[in-house]
């Protein structure tokens, strides 16, 4: 049996990942496969360095960091004369990296992780995805988690590189394909969420990507439910403002959302019986208190 551990992108909803995390290691669901898209790329990687109950605290030291808060956190006129000068995004790659080189180490490799992560990304050049899987690590998942129009593009070995999200937001059939067995998918909430028929603007492209972003997951999950047992992890909710256009800066909820999560997952998991998730293991702990408590 293999298991898998499946991040989807997401942004700052993406830290529901960490309230996931603690529950399944709680659970003594360790992975031997992870697969992780933009923000699930920067968790899902410091999960394949350190895959123990350990982790949370490492990720949830990373969220609360000055560097998070300045990945999208610069002043409105700062963005624009970004804008101006490239023609192309608002914000500085700077701060992304120094995060994801904080959490990971400047230097690391796939080849150093406890597991083996993939991260996908979308080539610009040949309009596909790319799965990164080995090489330099912190550039990969910088690409993984390049937002269009946010971030300008990574460039690598010649080849220039976006958000993952755009071709695979949750990436289960990569899992399958690589011989997962059993796979725990940590979605961010989108796919809980009922569509309506837009009424402004701004409800149009969201609506629009939503559509193309669960028609894919949906159909990868009713084929990977014939070849392996899939647990689509519960994210405890959406909040208040997560419908509108600003919402992907909003760290200000990131304790509620590991709160939610932890306890909507540790619920789901009980639920599964045969022991699994009952009760704590060695070195397991209660959430940490200020953040997932």
């Amino acid at each position: 049996m293999t298991v898998a551990f499946v991040l989807g992108g997401g942004g700052v909803r993406g830290a529901v990942h960490v309230g996931m995390l603690q529950a399944l290691f709680e659970a003594r669901v360790r992975p031997e496969l992870v697969v992780g898209t933009s923000i699930g790329a920067i968790n899902g990687a410091a999960v394949a360095a350190e895959p123990s109950v350990a982790v949370v605290d490492r990720l949830v030291d990373a969220w609360s960091s000055t560097t998070a808060t300045e990945v999208y956190g610069e002043a409105w006129y700062r963005q624009l004369g970004r804008l101006a000068r490239s023609h192309t995004h608002l914000y500085d790659p700077a701060a992304l990296r120094r995060l994801i080189a904080g959490t990971l180490g400047e230097h690391a490799t796939f080849e150093d992780l406890e597991v083996p992560l993939v991260v996908a990304a979308a080539s610009i050049e040949r309009a596909s995805e790319h799965w990164f899987d080995s090489g330099p690590l912190v550039e990969a998942v910088l690409a993984s988690a390049s937002v269009p129009g946010a971030l300008p593009p990574t460039e690598i070995g010649g080849e220039h590189f976006v958000d993952g999200g755009m071709v695979n937001s949750i990436p289960l059939g990569e899992a399958v394909r690589r011989g997962a067995t059993t796979v725990y998918v940590l979605q961010v909430g989108r796919v809980e969420e009922p569509l309506t028929v837009p009424t402004k603007p701004s409800d149009v492209a969201r609506v629009s990507f939503e559509i193309a972003r669960r028609h894919r997951f949906f159909r990868e999950l009713e084929d990977a439910r014939s070849v392996a047992t899939v647990h689509v992890l519960p994210s405890g909710g959406s909040l208040p403002g997560d419908e509108k256009v600003g919402a992907f800066r909003r760290l200000d909820a990131t304790r509620r959302r590991i709160e939610q999560s932890y306890v909507a997952a540790r619920g789901y998991l009980d639920g599964l019986g045969d022991g699994l998730g009952d009760r704590p293991g060695p070195g397991d702990r209660a959430p940490r208190p200020g953040a997932a408590s």
